[in-house]
């Protein structure tokens, strides 16, 4: 056993003792190219960390995860060949993914065909579901609620004005965001749209000055889209209250002070002290050093995803779909986050954070909500 320890610490693959056993493939489709090239790199360290430190005590059923890494464009074409890439050539035996919604869509049937177990890892619009997926983020019901609530509370916003990428998960938040607003009394005073891979942001942000609103929400595709939009958005001297569905931490500190005041809700944020996220903040900083990207909503419920993974192999004995997918339900993952478990309906109540961004583009926890439920997301799948 020692020598297995020293094997693995040192990054060396020896034909040894119960590592002679083949590996156990994870595959990571990923937007390495397009909108979420910018959050990916985050996502990819997460994925390498979780694997580093499994493999480091042992593995799984006395195997080595092993990653396979596939770019899928953040798009449905690229994601289609990612998926039977990883699927059907390199054969893995279960995903982890954190995507856009058009690449999930996308790759869905090549997962439901293949019979792969899917984990997937980003915050969304909600209500996707497969006998083979699982969701370990957000959905709107855990996330628009604080937005709306701190807006019409702190600065009695009534007006609202909705900015979105136009594709699934833009539209289904602004959607869900529209309902509760008028729930709550308001009124949406515009709603406008630009391709997923648009960047010029002038027309809509002329639309938004004329309607005169209180507040501002967006849903983007996230990464490079959120820079482009914000950027101008500033530009353009607009100074009324801003929530941001798809920013993460690392987009925002890239950003500088463009990012500043803008508001998110989410499942994580980095200066969390507790003790499980200041020992995953010194694991990101040991293993990546000054290469190290920024822990956030986007890599940490990957990295959760990897481990609740491995602890579904281990409790279902093997790495077989039908019993790793059963497994995923009853399974715990004690992370950055807190403790996560994918049981109402394939998806996780989550502690959510409403945070700030502050001038250094950290963001800073106003409130927190404890064990938000998803809401009806998948009965199909109740208990």
């Amino acid at each position: 056993m020692r020598l297995k320890s020293l094997v693995f610490g040192l990054g060396i693959c020896l034909n040894i003792s119960a590592y002679a056993a083949d590996p156990i493939k994870i595959g990571i489709p990923v937007g390495l190219s397009g909108a979420n090239s910018v959050v990916a790199p985050s996502v990819v360290q997460a994925s390498e960390l979780a694997v580093a430190e499994i493999n480091a005590k042992g593995g799984v059923i006395g195997r080595p995860l092993q990653l396979e890494i596939a770019d899928d464009g953040s798009g449905a074409q690229g994601a289609q060949r990612a998926y039977d890439s990883l699927v059907y050539q390199k054969e893995v035996d279960g995903i982890v993914a954190m995507e856009t919604t058009a690449a999930r869509n996308a790759g869905l049937p090549i997962v439901n065909r293949g019979r792969v177990p899917l984990i997937y890892t980003s915050f969304y619009e909600g209500r996707s579901c497969s006998p083979w997926m699982y969701i370990n983020a957000w959905v709107p019901e855990q996330q628009v609620e604080p937005i709306v609530d701190q807006f019409m509370s702190e600065y009695d916003a009534k007006k609202f004005f909705l900015i979105g990428s136009d594709y699934a998960f833009g539209r289904g938040m602004l959607k869900f965001t529209r309902e509760y607003v008028e729930s709550k009394g308001g009124t949406v005073v515009g709603e406008s749209y630009l391709p997923i891979e648009g960047s010029d942001w002038t027309a809509i942000i002329s639309q938004l000055r004329s309607a005169n609103p209180d507040a501002l929400i967006t849903s983007t595709s996230g990464g490079a889209p959120n820079v482009t939009l914000t950027r101008q958005l500033r530009s353009a001297g607009v100074d009324i209250p801003y929530g941001n569905y798809a920013i993460d931490e690392g987009t925002a500190k890239s950003m500088g002070g463009n990012a500043e005041g803008v508001y998110l809700a989410a499942s994580y944020i980095s200066s969390l002290d507790t003790p499980a996220n200041r020992e995953f903040l010194q694991a990101i900083k040991d293993k990546f050093g000054d290469d190290a990207e920024t822990p956030n909503e986007l890599s940490v419920p990957q990295y959760d995803g990897i481990y609740a993974y491995a602890a579904a192999v281990e409790k279902a004995g093997s790495t077989e779909p039908s019993a790793v997918i059963d497994a995923l339900s009853e399974v715990t993952v004690e992370g950055p986050r807190g403790a996560i478990k994918m049981d109402k309906q394939r998806h996780a109540a989550l502690t959510m954070y409403l945070g700030k961004v502050a001038s250094d583009g950290s963001v800073e926890v106003v409130k927190s909500f404890k064990n938000v439920d998803p809401g009806e997301q998948c009965p199909q799948f109740a208990d």
